[in-house]
């Protein structure tokens, strides 16, 4: 086998779109759903020392990191796998151009590219391969490339979400450990730098983004940095007045409840909200929503006494 056909072999175009499973057509919210339905099936953590599975999580963060960026993904449909270095490309092919109109020979090493080369086997010649460019050799300073970025996920709870704390997960194989600060927020992206796929040539790493998915709470509804939950009150607490126990996320309060209270009452507990993102010692607030309960099953006596209220009324 020729040099050329091991570089052709070893440059194979990787289909994007084929490993998300969706047309080239397809919309920004199609390719996030595509990929969070197969990074669910492929994640490591649920296939454990599975070689092949890990390998398709890998090509499938690398796909959604292109695809789902509208500028990355422009660059991807027209060069391909070499999406990366496509600027670089014209960069250079004007400069040669240049060069050829004013007399300079040399042109790209003796490579006719005029004849349907596909990008692969040109930019594996042209930035650090068989010909070189301009007579640069692989790995010098001027071919080092930053690794591709990687994206993940996160799930939390609410309850997590609402603390500072630590959490280790795989991406690509390797371990991974973050301080995860409390507050953050559903749908929250942050950047760990360094932690994406290696570089090419000695660059620098790519950088690793994780987006958090904060579940829904039984207790709590977030809006911002409030908190918001439903209290149910007996009809005969609402209209004496008296004590209720109220869930908080640091355990429970009790509040008193005013005589005459209404049914969808609203009552806002200060700084009994979440924590605010990155603000140590900041909350927003508990707004309780009273939920008035009627008696059922009464009793003969009961239903007696009820008439005989309406009756004051």
């Amino acid at each position: 086998m020729s040099k050329f056909e091991k570089t052709k072999t070893k440059m194979a175009f990787i289909d994007y779109y084929k490993i998300l499973g969706i047309p080239k057509t397809a919309t920004a919210d199609e390719i996030k759903k595509a990929y969070r339905k197969q990074a669910r099936k492929l994640h490591p953590d649920l296939n454990p020392n599975d070689k092949v599975a890990e390998q398709k999580f890998k090509e499938l963060n690398e796909a959604n990191e292109v695809l789902s960026n509208p500028e990355n993904r422009k660059k991807y449909d027209k060069y391909g796998e070499n999406w990366k270095h496509g600027e670089e490309y014209e960069r250079q092919n004007q400069q040669q151009q240049r060069q050829y109109q004013g007399g300079n020979s040399g042109g790209f090493g003796g490579a006719d590219f005029g004849g349907g080369a596909d990008y692969s086997d040109f930019f594996e010649s042209m930035f650090g391969g068989a010909g070189g460019f301009g007579g640069q050799s692989r790995g010098s300073a001027s071919n080092k490339f930053k690794g591709q970025d990687v994206s993940a996920e996160l799930n939390l709870s609410l309850r997590d979400a609402a603390k500072t704390h630590q959490q280790t997960f795989n991406i690509n194989g390797k371990k991974v450990r973050i301080t995860i600060p409390a507050g953050v927020a559903d749908g929250q992206k942050i950047k760990l730098k360094g932690h994406g796929n290696p570089g090419i040539n000695g660059g620098p790493n790519g950088d690793l983004f994780i987006t958090f998915n904060i579940s829904l709470d039984k207790d709590f509804k977030r809006i911002d940095d409030n908190l918001f939950a439903d209290v149910e009150l007996d009809l005969y607490t609402a209209i004496l007045g008296g004590e209720v126990l109220i869930k908080t996320l640091d355990g429970e309060v009790k509040l008193k409840v005013k005589p005459d209270t209404q049914n969808d009452t609203i009552v806002r507990l200060k700084g009994k909200g979440f924590p605010v993102y990155k603000k140590e010692g900041q909350f927003g607030d508990l707004l309780v929503t009273y939920k008035i309960k009627l008696p059922t099953s009464l009793s003969a006596k009961e239903k007696e006494l009820f008439e005989e209220l309406q009756k004051l009324r």
